[in-house]
């Protein structure tokens, strides 16, 4: 990593210091000596993403930063890009995780067939494909739908997509007179994920956020 910190500019005492401080942030420290091509793939990612990072750029270009890596590493690869947005940097990441999405991102793009499917704020994007949902904790049986649709329904556990202009305080009102035994009742826009599935189905090797 010195090496590359050196072809951004960097001084070889400073890109060395930078390097040691990255290498044990995301628990690589013992392995600083080891070469590249003997470092486990999740190992040399998280390099990449070091080096990719490193002398603070003002524009960072990711692809699949966290693509394999488990919860925690997945956490701490996220904690590091965050790191640098809140530094000013314009980040470009191409991901599937929803999630990440809703985490990082300011603006999406979600492209379909080659096309721009969806673009806009992640709010301008949720309320356009997702519309409004209600997340719902209950006892019973659910009525008859009347301007909403079940998109999902466990043991006790239900989610409402509601038509345009549905109110979500006349849902609650029908699924009470209806005899349902409300615990939890709360209503918001879809997520991320839920307008992934509405845009793409079963098809997500075609997306690309």
């Amino acid at each position: 990593m010195t090496y590359f910190g050196q072809l951004k500019g960097m001084s070889r005492g400073a890109a060395t210091l930078w390097s040691m401080a990255f290498l044990q942030r995301v628990g690589l420290g013992d392995h600083a000596r080891v070469r590249l091509d003997k470092l486990s793939g999740g190992q040399q990612q998280k390099v990449q993403v070091g080096v990719t990072v490193m002398n603070n750029p003002d524009i960072i270009i990711l692809d699949e930063p966290t693509k394999g890596f488990d919860p925690v590493n997945r956490r701490l690869l996220l904690d590091i890009v965050e790191d640098q947005r809140r530094a000013g940097a314009t980040i470009v990441m191409i991901t599937h995780q929803m999630e990440e999405v809703e985490r990082l991102c300011d603006r999406v793009l979600l492209l379909k067939d080659g096309r721009s499917e969806a673009y806009g704020t992640i709010e301008q994007v949720r309320e356009a494909y997702g519309g409004h949902v209600v997340r719902l904790q209950y006892s019973g049986e659910l009525p008859p739908p009347r301007g909403w649709v079940v998109t999902t329904q466990e043991r006790n556990y239900a989610e409402l997509r509601l038509a345009d202009g549905v109110d979500d305080q006349a849902v609650l009102r029908d699924l009470l007179d209806a005899g349902v035994v409300v615990q939890r009742f709360d209503a918001t826009s879809a997520s991320m994920e839920q307008v992934f599935l509405t845009i793409y189905g079963h098809a997500p090797e075609e997306a690309a956020a």
